[in-house]
């Protein structure tokens, strides 16, 4: 056995949860992606996925899918600077820019590839990065791509984020880059103080609205159209992989800005383009969110209902406001039996634990969509209640 294969066979943690029965990960679904899933043959009510608006199996997604695969093939054989780009990704691009109140775009195949690609183009070596500790792992990737000096600043506190911005050559880039949502807490970032920073300091801020797209804002625009900053939010980030349906990913701009990232974003030149499928789905799922609007209205409305049930019954949720909702559990061993518990109780969750967070602050998150009922709430909310009296979690 080579020593790289020794080293890593030292790694066996799935292999002791899976002893103990509760490996939460690879679950495999039958189904669509709907409020109700297939596991195992047994019908299971979802509360794990990041289909905010419901959108993944609506009919009209699934045709624009199916005629943009029947028109031009399943793939681009190449990447958007060379043979790649088609007519529909340039469509694709003038319709996210006009959502989110910006000059142009640009669709990247993944919206990992996105925050990976973009936040090393931020600034070189005399220049500095400033991010939020809980932004997403695809910014944290991104920044180590980075020339730039880089400030971690405590998550959501304005307060370091300043003393952070006082520590940067007035001089330089500087350039704050945060979630809108934050995709584990569900808590949404301080955009309107953040803002009076950057204008005091002179600094630039990008957004990733991964979370907030399609139902924050009067049109789905997310955080920043919600507080009314898209002129002083230079970068605004989006992906396909939650509300619109499908999978990929997008950055709004300028012209400046866009034309840089366009020839030197490594993530867009060297990957091959977003299929054709799934730019016709983000398509049809663009005019179904502006055509149907009582979705957002009642993922706010489930968002509420759900929030206070979980208060009411005492669980620790923290600060969330939106369709994430933590259950914070704060012990790895737990947080797995009670995903298990779930799973064999007919509710989906997701468990999140150590490393992706410190041990103390495991937890499992939920996530709603429009399209569930009170009902499958109400029952939901009853089952995690039932099973997290069984493990001590609540009195």
């Amino acid at each position: 056995m080579s020593l790289l294969s020794e080293r890593l066979a030292l790694y066996d943690a799935p292999q002791k949860a899976k002893a103990l029965g509760v490996y939460p990960y690879f679950r495999p679904i039958s189904s669509d992606q709907d409020t109700v899933v297939t596991i195992h043959g047994k019908p299971v009510m979802m509360f794990g996925s990041n289909s905010y608006l419901g959108l993944t199996n609506h009919p009209r997604i699934k045709e624009g899918a199916i005629k943009a695969t029947e028109k031009y093939g399943t793939g681009c054989a190449g990447s958007r600077f060379l043979n790649g780009t088609l007519d529909i990704h340039l469509q694709l691009e003038e319709r996210l820019a006009r959502l989110v109140h910006k000059e142009e775009a640009m669709v990247y195949a993944t919206g990992f590839t996105v925050n990976s690609g973009v936040v090393p183009c931020l600034g070189g070596r005399e220049d500095f990065l400033l991010l939020d500790r809980l932004n997403h792992a695809s910014i944290i990737e991104g920044s180590r791509l980075s020339l730039a000096t880089q400030f971690k600043y405590k998550h959501n506190n304005m307060e370091d984020l300043e003393k952070m911005l006082q520590k940067c050559d007035p001089d330089k880039i500087k350039a704050i880059v945060t979630d809108g949502v934050f995709s584990m807490e569900g808590d949404v970032c301080k955009l309107p103080e953040m803002v009076a920073l950057a204008k005091k300091y002179n600094a630039s801020i990008m957004v990733d609205e991964a979370h907030s797209l399609g139902f924050f804002g009067e049109h789905g625009g997310g955080v920043c159209e919600h507080f009314g900053l898209q002129d002083d939010v230079e970068l605004i980030m989006g992906t396909f992989s939650k509300s619109l349906a499908t999978i990929g990913g997008f950055v709004a701009s300028n012209h400046d800005v866009i034309n840089y990232l366009r020839h030197n974003s490594r993530t867009f030149i060297f990957s091959a383009s977003i299929t054709p499928a799934a730019t016709g789905a983000v398509l049809a799922a663009l005019d179904v969110m502006q055509e149907e609007t009582w979705r957002p209205k009642q993922l706010w409305a489930n968002t509420h209902r759900m929030i206070e049930a979980f208060k009411k019954e005492g669980f620790e949720i923290g600060h969330t406001t939106t369709p994430i909702i933590p259950l914070f559990i704060r012990n790895n061993e737990k947080t797995f039996r009670i995903t298990q518990m779930l799973l064999d109780d007919g509710v989906f969750v997701n468990p999140v634990v150590s490393p992706a967070v410190p041990s103390e602050d495991t937890l499992i998150r939920i996530s709603l969509m429009a399209t569930h009922t009170f009902e499958q709430i109400d029952e939901a909310v009853a089952k995690i209640t039932k099973n997290a009296k069984l493990l001590g979690l609540l009195e």
